[in-house]
């Protein structure tokens, strides 16, 4: 049952860096710092969007208009450090005996 939480908090932890590319790449785009019509920029930027967004557009719908700022990110990672401490914190211990 451990190995199954280090499986989970891994996947919470690649997902961590998969949300901060995402976000780094959409400022990229939209400051015209890489090539838009890179074919290549365009396939990183849609795999990024395709992965990112099923979790981001619950929040976004829960979210006020704060005038073109995207804190949805921020509030994802913010939830999953949450899980991950709710996981090495109250589960994981109850497994170490086994």
């Amino acid at each position: 049952m451990t190995a199954l939480f280090t499986v989970i908090l891994l996947a919470l932890e690649i997902y961590t860096y998969v949300i901060i590319a995402s976000a780094i790449f959409s400022w990229l785009y939209a400051f015209n710092i890489v090539n838009s019509n890179n074919q290549i920029i365009n396939q990183i930027g849609r795999v990024l969007y395709n992965l990112t967004e099923p979790a981001l557009r619950p929040i976004r719908r829960f979210m006020p208009d704060l005038g073109g700022i995207d804190i949805s990110p921020v509030i994802l990672l913010l939830g999953i450090i949450f899980v991950r401490q709710i996981i090495i914190i109250n589960i994981l211990p109850l497994f170490r005996g086994f």
